[in-house]
């Protein structure tokens, strides 16, 4: 089973007697509960152990065109569906695999940096999804691993949802919409976002923390989409979509402290 004390990494051996009278919890529950499985329908887990383990980490760097990010996951089959569903489902039980998921992201990111403090910064929600959903589902994720959060960034102005847009679209969309309303000179950070399609939300990110004076140390995401006729891409004027979801981008800002980085 996934191991809180090391994110990304597996341990296995004996079921130690809190494993197992949490397992019986979990059955009792279901019978006076009932759920669903969020990313296969199996009935009586919030996510069941297949998909917890489809959900295990693999840290990576992924580039885009302007950005970087270390991904945990591929942003398909089991993943998309677990996301979506925390994101838009209202499954907010389903997020225990996806938190240990982001921080195994973070922790690659922050490996090898120089050391001193590192901030974390995530794209603001918008009013709209704030009010849809109720919460910010990066800053939930964060927050399950004890990250505080710093709302260093604030939209400046309108959006749409980058879903289902092209590259072109998804850039023009994004360019502008966020702003630092406090210098930040001095101030280190480290990018985290959800889900990294053509990567123009990173890129804005970016540039709104490092207009305000801000340095960007790396970015980590908790899923990155394989891109549509990858191969074709290059020869010819498609541009690159994600899986059409409802899903909008983004959580809130956010900070890294201990246990992630000293400072």
């Amino acid at each position: 089973m996934p191991s809180d004390a090391a994110p990304g990494r597996v341990v296995t051996g004996a079921r130690s007697p809190f494993a197992t009278i949490r397992r019986s919890a979990l059955d009792a529950l279901a019978l006076l509960v009932p759920v669903a499985c969020a990313g296969c329908g199996e009935p009586d887990r919030s996510v069941c152990p297949a998909c917890v383990a489809a959900l295990r980490p693999a840290p990576r760097l992924v580039h885009r065109d302007a950005v970087s990010a270390w991904a945990a996951l591929d942003y398909a089959e089991v993943a998309a569906r677990v996301i979506g569903a925390y994101k838009d489902g209202a499954r907010t039980d389903a997020a225990a695999p996806l938190a240990t998921a982001l921080a195994a992201s973070i922790c690659a990111a922050l490996d090898g940096l120089p050391a001193g403090s590192i901030e974390v910064c995530t794209v603001p929600s918008t009013r709209a999804a704030m009010r849809r959903r109720g919460y910010a589902p990066v800053e939930a994720l964060l927050a399950r691993r004890g990250i505080r959060s710093s709302r260093v960034l604030r939209p400046a102005r309108a959006r749409d949802d980058q879903a289902g847009l092209g590259a072109d679209a998804r850039r023009l969309n994004a360019d502008g919409a966020l702003a630092a309303p406090a210098d930040l000179r001095g101030r280190r950070f480290l990018l985290v976002d959800d889900i990294l399609t053509t990567g123009s939300t990173l890129a804005e990110t970016a540039r709104a923390v490092t207009a305000a004076g801000g340095s960007v140390a790396a970015a980590a995401v908790l899923a990155q989409t394989p891109l549509r006729r990858a191969g074709r891409l290059a020869a010819s004027q498609e541009t690159p979509r994600d899986i059409p979801s409802a899903a909008d981008y983004g959580g809130r800002t956010g900070v890294v402290d201990p246990p992630f980085r000293s400072g």
